[in-house]
């Protein structure tokens, strides 16, 4: 018994694997019963190369000299001393009535011109300012569109083009049908 134990182990080991290979190809299984499966000998396979574009989005950033302008800016103390001195100058000119009206002239042209001559005005200065903007690229990439392979099935050599590279060997679907 122990003999035969042997051998029926191994050959129900090998026919598992057969109903396990033939499952593995069940989903492709045609209904047709015209249709079967075979194997081909793969002679050459060629990449097929196309160029793939893509827009790449990127920030462009550049300096740029700016020149500001300082605002102009008078001294308080320089317009009071000036609307002294001047409304003293003006005390001194005319008599009763147009004594007081030439020391608040003498006062508003002394303000004035003490204003003016403590401003310090308008000095300009440059600064670097750096701006951005968004733009595009386009990137151009070589790839792999497909393969072109060339095979034998029982002496006669196909060509097709495969998005896969199959190897050494290429599982090829035979159908037959009556010529018309």
């Amino acid at each position: 018994m122990t003999k035969w134990l042997f051998p029926a182990l191994v050959l129900s080991l090998v026919t598992t694997g057969v109903f396990a290979q033939d499952a593995r190809y069940q989903n492709q299984q045609n209904n047709d019963d015209n249709t079967h499966y075979g194997w081909a000998d793969v002679l050459r396979v060629d990449p097929v190369y196309g160029v793939a574009r893509t827009e790449v989005p990127r920030q462009e950033c550049y300096d740029q000299q700016v020149v500001h302008q300082t605002p102009s800016q008078g001294s308080a103390a320089g317009t009071i001393l000036g609307a002294v001195v001047g409304g003293v100058l003006g005390s001194t000119v005319g008599r009763g009535n147009g004594r007081t009206a030439a020391t608040v002239a003498g006062a508003v042209a002394g303000g004035a011109v003490g204003n003016s001559a403590t401003q310090s005005g308008g000095g300009e200065y440059e600064t670097t300012e750096t701006h951005c903007r968004q733009v595009s690229a386009v990137s151009e990439q070589r790839r792999i569109m497909g393969y072109d392979v060339e095979y034998r099935y029982r002496g006669e050599v196909y060509l097709s083009r495969l998005n896969y590279d199959p190897g050494e060997r290429l599982r090829v679907r035979v159908s037959v049908s009556p010529a018309d």
